[in-house]
């Protein structure tokens, strides 16, 4: 199969940070078709030669093992290519679309890694310049849109000049190697489903935390903020995954419907439950890994009068006859004390005890998303010394690594959905009536905090957030796990 894969902002930190080594993989794997080509697009004056040196440049950056040697690069450079564009002049989509027809290959891939602001003017010169057709496809990164209006319009847009089965709107979390096996888990196993459901579960928590804090984006993020950057779009994915019923086959709208369901089933916001279940901070001067780091307002590029959050913990349900009172709980942010992403999912005590067993101790299953990529299965067992008291347990875990039972066969998040738009694979790309109803939950939030004077709370940079977040879970009688 030939391909052409079109790389708008084809020198912006996206593409030689996350593509371009992706693409790599992909290649060195011997996945990626042999008959392909990557062009390169933006307003910078070089030639395809010029292009791969700065390519080859930028994989310096990149992690020893994943680094292409001299002759990989040789070869892998063969196929790119750039072209100087400037994306508001038609003229250009013009020069683009004649260099396609001449290789009139197969399938082309449009991945508008630009600015947000300028994919609804992409798509609109897209069409104009004949671009649009069956066997083009059309990467969208996030964030699509600011709220639920902007996003609303962005999808009217990009409805107009293609059809819905031509659009990948892509959530990079959904590529991850352990959300693979958290579906794998559910739908592949009988292990779990009849335990997966309110009588048997006390709460699950989802937390995606990140030690660093806003690198060089920080105009990006202060416009951007954790509920945003965060909320909309992974986790609410990584809660779908845990909270959707068995799809009827492994096709991608069957999976798409039951995910739209448990957005839909989400319990909507009242005044009294966004101040009792939603906490957002802000970063404050602190340490991390023994080094001193700045404030976010101290951030170049933020706003000094900034309100933006770069925290957010947030307690919800799921309003139907599976999951009803069970609570989920969702916390994000930057500055916090590790970087740790992780479903947990806690178990309900036996409910008859015989045994004595240390307090507060249940069964638990944790699915490690990174840095890690594995499971634990915690369990309650006898230890050795019994002597004094036979009924007496301990508690023992599992611990399945995924990285090291599949080694070198693990595909990472953005090669996996490459190759995945390449083939025409959906299943793991967000329809868009999945994202507006994330933004339509989501906005009552943003509206009460246009309102709030009081702001985010502060949080020490290398701590776990604001103390209220960990108030909130107490409420219910639980704890976030570090705090257990």
């Amino acid at each position: 199969m030939s391909f052409d894969l079109v790389l708008f902002g084809g020198t912006g930190d996206l593409a030689w940070r996350k593509l371009m080594p992706a693409l790599f993989q992909a290649f060195r794997h011997g996945t990626l078709p042999a008959d392909g080509r990557i062009i390169g697009v933006a307003r910078d004056d070089l030639s395809d030669d010029q292009y791969r040196a700065l390519i080859q440049s930028r994989f310096e950056a990149v992690e020893g093992a994943k680094r292409p040697s001299a002759e990989e690069f040789a070869r892998f450079g063969a196929l790119l290519h750039f072209l100087r564009m400037d994306l508001s002049k038609p003229d250009d989509y013009a020069r683009l679309a004649a260099s396609l027809k001449q290789r009139n290959a197969d399938t082309v891939v449009m991945y508008v890694a630009t600015a947000p602001a300028l994919f609804t003017a992409v798509c609109e010169q897209i069409a104009a310049a004949g671009l649009n057709g069956p066997h083009t496809r059309v990467v969208l990164e996030k964030p699509l849109g600011h709220d639920l209006a902007s996003n609303r319009a962005i999808n009217d847009t990009v409805r107009r000049c293609l059809g819905e089965r031509q659009v990948f709107r892509i959530d990079h979390y959904l590529g991850k190697p352990s959300v693979q096996n958290l579906f794998a888990l559910r739908f592949g196993n009988a292990l779990f489903e009849p335990l997966w459901r309110r009588e048997t579960i006390a709460n699950i928590q989802i937390t995606i935390a990140e030690d660093l804090g806003v690198e060089k984006r920080g105009a990006f993020y202060d416009s951007t903020g954790a509920l945003r950057d965060m909320v909309q779009n992974h986790a609410l994915q990584l809660l779908c995954a845990i909270g959707m019923e068995p799809p009827i086959n492994a096709h991608a709208d069957a999976i798409r419907d039951e995910k739209l369901k448990v957005l839909r089933s989400l319990k909507p916001w009242t005044p009294e439950s966004l101040s009792q279940h939603v906490v957002r901070g802000r970063y404050q001067a602190g340490t991390v890994h023994g080094g001193r780091v700045a404030g976010y307002l101290e951030e170049p590029g933020v706003d000094s009068h900034s309100r933006t959050e770069t925290f957010v913990a947030l307690r919800t349900e799921i309003a139907n006859w599976r999951w009803a009172g069970v609570p989920f709980y969702i916390r994000t942010g930057k500055r916090l004390a590790g970087r740790d992403a992780r479903i947990e999912v806690n178990f309900r005590p036996a409910p008859h005890a015989i045994f004595t067993s240390p307090l507060g101790s249940a069964n638990r299953l944790v699915i490690k998303l990174q840095p890690q990529d594995g499971l634990e299965l915690h369990l309650l067992a006898q230890g050795q010394d019994n002597r004094r008291n036979a009924q007496a347990l301990a508690p023992v875990q599992l611990d399945l690594d995924f990285d090291k039972r599949f080694g070198t066969e693990r595909v990472g998040a953005y090669e996996r959905l490459l190759l995945d738009v390449i083939d025409g694979r959906l299943n793991l790309f967000v329809r868009s009536d999945e994202q507006e109803e994330a933004w339509r939950w989501v906005e009552p939030i943003l509206d009460a905090w246009r309102s709030d004077t009081q702001g985010p709370r502060p949080y020490a940079a290398g701590t776990w957030g604001p103390s209220a977040a960990s108030a909130m879970i107490a409420r219910d009688g639980y704890c976030w796990s570090e705090e257990c």
